[in-house]
C-alpha cells in the first residue's frame, strides 16, 4: 500500500494573527500599567478601573478568536471595535479635562490599534479603512478638537492599518497562484508519467501495426493505414503539448505497455540493484559496463532511469540501425548514479532533434530527459556528425521517482 502523508496546507496569514494575538496581550497589559502609574491624577478612577476590568477579561476570553481567520468573525470584529471605541470615549469620563487637553492617553491607549489590526487582516484595507476612520472620529471627539498629536496618531494608525490591509490582500492572491501553480505542476508531471508508461507504446505498437500491416498486404495493409493515421493524430496530440510521451523500443512496445497496467505500485519497495535492471539490454551489440558491487537506487528512481536508457537505446536502433554497436557504462558515485549510453552511428545532424520535437518525436525530450528532471537529475545529449552520439544520464542519490514527489505535493 502506498504510503500516504499528511499534506498541510501552507498560510501566509497565521504568522499575523499569532503576532496579532500577542499585540493584544502585551498592549492590554501596557495599558493597565500605564493607569497605574497615574491612578491618582484621573477624576473618577472608579471607572477607568470597572474598564480595565472588563477589558483585560475581554482580551483573555477573545484570545481564541483571534487565532485564526475561520474564529475571526464579523460579529466578533464589531463586538471588539466597539469596546476599543467605548474606552476612548470613556477617557473624557475618568480622566481630568486638564489632562486630555494636555495630550495624555485614552484609557485602551494602543491597545486599540489591535482592533484595527483584526480588520486589516480578516477583510483587507477596506475593512482597516472602515474601522480606523471610526477610531479616528472617536479619537477627534474624545479630544475635543483636533490637536497635532491627535491628528499624528490618527493618520499614522489609519496609513498603517490600509497597508497591512492591502499586504495581507496581495499575499492572499500570491498564496493562491501558487498552489494553483503546485497543482498544475503535480498535473503535469502525472500525466508525464502516464504517457511514459503507456503512450508511447501505443504510438509504437501502431508504428508496428502500419509497418507490418503494409508488407503483408491484403486486409493488414489496410489495418495498417488505419493505425498509421491514429498514430499521426496521436503525434499531433502530443506535440500540442496535451500528452506529453516518451520512446520505447518498437521489440518491446507491447510488452512496456502491459506492464504499465498491470505493474503493481512499488512505492514502498526497497532499493533496487540498478545493474540487474539494465542486464537485459546487454546483447551482442550492445556492451554493459558496471560496477562489481550492487548500485542501490530507489525502486521507481531506478525503474525511470532504466527506462531512459532504454529510450536511448530505442533511438539508436532506429536512427542507426539493428547492427549499431552500442555500449551502457554505469558508474556508482557518492552522491550520484552515472549511466552513460554511447553508439557509432553517424551522429545526429545539427537541428535535427528540434525537428523531431516538432513531429511529435518527443524520444530525446521527454522520455529521457523528462524522466531524469522527474528524478532530480540530468541528461546531457552530445553528438558530433561521424562520431556518434553520447547520452550522459545522472540521478542524484535518494531520488524517489516522479510518482512519489507527485503523492507528496
Amino acid at each position: 500500500m502506498a504510503k500516504r502523508e499528511r499534506v498541510m496546507r501552507m498560510s501566509v496569514e497565521q504568522p499575523l494573527w499569532r503576532a496579532l494575538t500577542g499585540y493584544r496581550v502585551l498592549t492590554v497589559l501596557y495599558a493597565i500599567g500605564l493607569f497605574a502609574t497615574t491612578y491618582g491624577k484621573f477624576a473618577r478612577p472608579w471607572v477607568a478601573v470597572a474598564f480595565f476590568a472588563f477589558l483585560l477579561v475581554w482580551t483573555l476570553a477573545t484570545l481564541p478568536k483571534v487565532a485564526g481567520a475561520a474564529a475571526c468573525t464579523k460579529r466578533f470584529l464589531a463586538a471588539d471595535l466597539t469596546v476599543a471605541l467605548t474606552g476612548i470615549l470613556l477617557t473624557r469620563v475618568a480622566d481630568s479635562a486638564a489632562r486630555i487637553d494636555a495630550g495624555g492617553p485614552t484609557l485602551p491607549s494602543i491597545w486599540t490599534a489591535g482592533a484595527v489590526l483584526a480588520f486589516a487582516i480578516k477583510g483587507g484595507w477596506r475593512w482597516a479603512a472602515f474601522a480606523s476612520t471610526l477610531v479616528a472620529v472617536a479619537n477627534l471627539v474624545e479630544r475635543g478638537a483636533p490637536t497635532r498629536d491627535t491628528v499624528h496618531n490618527v493618520i499614522l494608525v489609519w496609513v498603517a492599518s490600509i497597508a497591512i490591509g492591502y499586504v495581507v490582500e496581495v499575499a492572499r492572491a500570491s498564496e493562491r497562484t501558487l498552489a494553483r501553480a503546485l497543482e498544475i505542476e503535480a498535473a503535469t508531471r502525472e500525466r508525464e508519467r502516464l504517457a511514459r508508461d503507456i503512450h508511447d507504446g501505443v504510438l509504437q505498437v501502431l508504428a508496428m501495426v502500419q509497418r507490418r500491416g503494409s508488407a503483408l498486404g491484403g486486409e493488414a495493409a489496410e489495418l495498417g493505414r488505419m493505425a498509421g493515421e491514429q498514430e499521426a493524430a496521436l503525434r499531433t496530440l502530443v506535440s500540442g503539448g496535451l500528452v506529453p510521451v516518451s520512446r520505447v523500443s518498437e521489440d518491446a512496445a507491447l510488452g512496456a505497455l502491459v506492464r504499465a497496467v498491470d505493474e503493481p505500485d512499488d512505492e514502498d519497495a526497497g532499493p533496487l540493484d540498478l545493474r540487474a535492471l539494465l542486464a537485459p539490454y546487454a546483447t551482442a551489440r550492445v556492451s554493459l559496463s558496471e560496477p562489481g558491487a550492487p548500485v542501490p537506487l530507489d525502486a521507481p528512481a531506478a525503474r525511470e532511469l532504466a527506462a531512459a536508457v532504454g529510450a536511448a537505446l530505442d533511438n539508436v536502433r532506429v536512427h542507426v540501425g539493428a547492427d549499431a554497436r552500442a555500449w551502457i557504462l554505469v558508474e556508482d558515485e557518492p552522491d550520484a548514479v552515472i549511466v552513460t549510453v554511447r553508439d557509432d552511428g553517424p551522429g545526429i545532424p545539427e537541428g535535427r532533434l528540434a525537428q523531431a520535437e516538432g513531429e511529435g518525436r518527443l524520444g530525446v525530450a521527454l522520455s529521457i530527459r523528462g524522466r531524469l528532471r522527474d528524478l532530480g537529475g540530468t541528461a546531457e545529449l552530445v553528438s558530433v556528425p561521424g562520431q556518434g552520439t553520447e547520452v550522459e544520464l545522472k540521478v542524484p542519490k535518494g531520488a524517489k521517482g516522479a510518482r512519489g514527489k507527485a503523492e507528496r505535493r
